[in-house]
């Protein structure tokens, strides 16, 4: 099946830590609120979660010392 999620392992974990993480613990009542949860979940994932492909670290501590001292 090309294009298919379990052929790209990293939108696969994604997809995985989505489910997991944001849309298997939140109750949405409406549309509205699911696109609340889904905005906070995924400023979080941008923001402060830390990510092994950038050794640990959340996205904005890197880029503040790798990409800005560069």
């Amino acid at each position: 099946d090309p294009g298919s999620p379990w052929q790209n392992p990293y939108i696969e974990s994604f997809h995985s830590r989505f489910r997991d993480e944001c849309l298997l613990r939140e109750v949405r009542l409406n549309l509205h609120e699911a696109r609340v949860v889904i905005e906070d979940w995924r400023g979080q994932y941008n923001t402060e979660k830390p990510h092994s492909r950038l050794g640990y670290l959340s996205p904005e501590p890197f880029s503040n010392t790798h990409l800005l001292t560069s």
